[in-house]
C-alpha cells in the first residue's frame, strides 16, 4: 500500500538510473531537426483548426502570470507537492502585486468564458505556456509545459458521461487526423517498427482498472492495461477507490471526480472527468496527452474542497463566482502540445520537440543513446 500512496502525485520516473534503463537503445529520429520544426508546425495548425471546428472554439490570449489572491491558478495535486512559481511585481507600487507563473490555465479558462461573451455550445482554447518546477524532469516530463487548454459553456443536462464521452471521442478523431496529416506530409515517419494509433478508444472506469489489477499502484495498473488497449479513456480520476486511494491525485476545485455515475454494466461509479493514454512504441511506455473533464457545481465543489480539507478556498474571487453562479457550467482540459508531438512524430523524448533546461546527466544519457535534445 506504501507503494500505492507513493504512486499518486508526482509525475516522472524517479532515478536517472532508471530514465537510462527504459530509454531505446536502438534510437535514430526519422527526422531531422528542421524536418522536425517543419512537421510541428504543421501538426500544431492541423489541431488547433479542427478542434475549433469539432468542439465549437475560438482561439484566445491566456496569462503566463495571475495574481496570487485571485486563485486561478492551477494546484495541479491537493497534497500541497507542486507549487508555482512566486515574484513580486509592479516596480513603485506601495504594495506590489504578489504574481505567480501559471501551472496551467485550468480555472482561468472558465472565468474567461464570461469574460468573451460565450453562449452554451461555443469555447475558448488557448496555446498555454506554463512552467512546473517540482517535475522530477525525464524523458516526458519538463519543467515547461504548452497545452492546448480549452473550455466550453454546457448546460445542466450535459454534465453526464454521455456528453463527455462524444467530447472525448470528437478530441480523438481530431489526434487521429493529426497523425495521419503528419504521415501524408512526411512519409519518413511510415514505420512498422511503430503502429499508427488505433481508430477508436477503450473507454473504462479507474474503479474497473483497479479490479483489474488490485495490487499494483497506479502506474503499473495503466501500464498493464494499455498493453492489451493501446489507446484508453480513464473515467473517475479523484475519488477514492475500493483500496481507499484515488487513481490519481486530482485538484478539488475544477474536475467534478464526486458526481455518482454508473458503468456500462449498471454497477455504482463516480466522476465526470479522465485522462487519455496511449501505448509509446517509440519509448515502449505510458503515454499521457490529456487531462479533461466536466467542471464542478456550487455543490460539488464543496464537497470535493471538503473532502479534501481545503475548504478555507471558497473565500478566492475563482471559487466565490462559482459559488455565486458568476461563471458558467463548462467542460475544458489540457492537451499537451508537446507530449502530441512527441508521439506523432516518432521521438524518444520530449527535448527533441521542446526547447527547456535540462540536467546534464539527462543530456549525457540521451545523447548516449543516439537522443539529440534540443538546446
Amino acid at each position: 500500500m506504501l507503494d500505492k500512496k507513493a504512486d499518486l502525485a508526482g509525475p516522472g520516473i524517479g532515478t536517472y538510473e532508471e530514465v537510462a534503463a527504459v530509454l531505446p537503445g536502438d534510437y535514430e529520429s526519422l527526422l531531422t531537426p528542421m524536418e522536425t520544426m517543419h512537421a510541428l508546425y504543421g501538426v500544431k495548425r492541423y489541431i488547433e483548426d479542427n478542434l475549433a471546428k469539432e468542439l465549437g472554439l475560438s482561439m484566445v490570449q491566456v496569462p503566463l502570470i495571475v495574481d496570487r489572491e485571485s486563485g486561478v491558478n492551477d494546484m495541479l495535486d491537493r497534497d500541497g507537492s507542486r507549487t508555482p512559481v512566486e515574484f513580486p511585481c509592479g516596480l513603485g507600487l506601495d504594495k506590489r502585486i504578489n504574481a505567480q507563473v501559471v501551472q496551467a490555465a485550468t480555472k482561468w479558462k472558465r472565468m474567461a468564458l464570461e469574460a468573451f461573451g460565450c453562449k452554451v455550445g461555443e469555447g475558448i482554447n488557448t496555446d498555454m505556456r506554463a512552467v512546473r518546477k517540482d517535475y522530477f524532469l525525464d524523458h516526458d516530463h519538463s519543467a515547461y509545459v504548452d497545452q492546448w487548454d480549452w473550455e466550453k459553456v454546457i448546460t445542466d443536462d450535459q454534465r453526464n458521461l454521455d456528453y463527455l464521452t462524444q467530447t472525448v471521442r470528437k478530441i480523438w478523431k481530431v489526434i487521429k487526423g493529426a497523425e495521419q496529416y503528419a504521415l501524408d506530409e512526411f512519409p519518413q515517419l511510415i514505420d512498422p517498427r511503430y503502429p499508427s494509433l488505433p481508430d477508436e478508444l477503450k473507454f473504462i472506469h479507474a474503479e474497473e482498472i483497479l479490479e483489474m489489477y488490485p495490487d499494483l499502484p497506479r502506474k503499473q495498473r495503466e501500464t498493464r492495461l494499455i498493453e492489451e488497449y493501446p489507446a484508453v479513456f480513464i473515467y473517475g480520476i479523484g475519488w477514492p477507490l475500493e483500496d481507499g486511494y484515488p487513481h490519481e491525485m486530482r485538484a478539488a476545485d475544477y474536475d467534478d471526480w464526486v458526481t455518482e455515475t454508473e458503468s456500462r454494466d449498471g454497477r455504482p461509479m463516480h466522476g465526470l472527468n479522465g485522462d487519455i493514454l496511449v501505448w509509446n512504441p517509440v519509448t515502449k511506455r505510458r503515454h499521457e496527452l490529456t487531462s479533461m473533464g466536466i467542471r464542478v457545481t456550487k455543490d460539488t465543489l464543496r464537497k470535493q474542497l471538503e473532502m479534501s480539507d481545503q475548504l478555507e478556498l471558497l473565500e478566492t474571487p475563482y471559487h466565490q463566482a462559482i459559488l455565486n453562479d458568476e461563471i458558467p457550467l463548462s467542460i475544458g482540459g489540457g492537451i499537451g502540445q508537446s507530449r502530441v508531438y512527441m508521439l506523432l512524430l516518432k521521438k524518444a523524448h520530449i527535448g527533441e520537440v521542446s526547447v527547456t533546461v535540462w540536467p546534464e546527466q539527462l543530456r549525457k544519457i540521451s545523447a548516449d543513446k543516439n537522443i539529440h535534445l534540443l538546446k
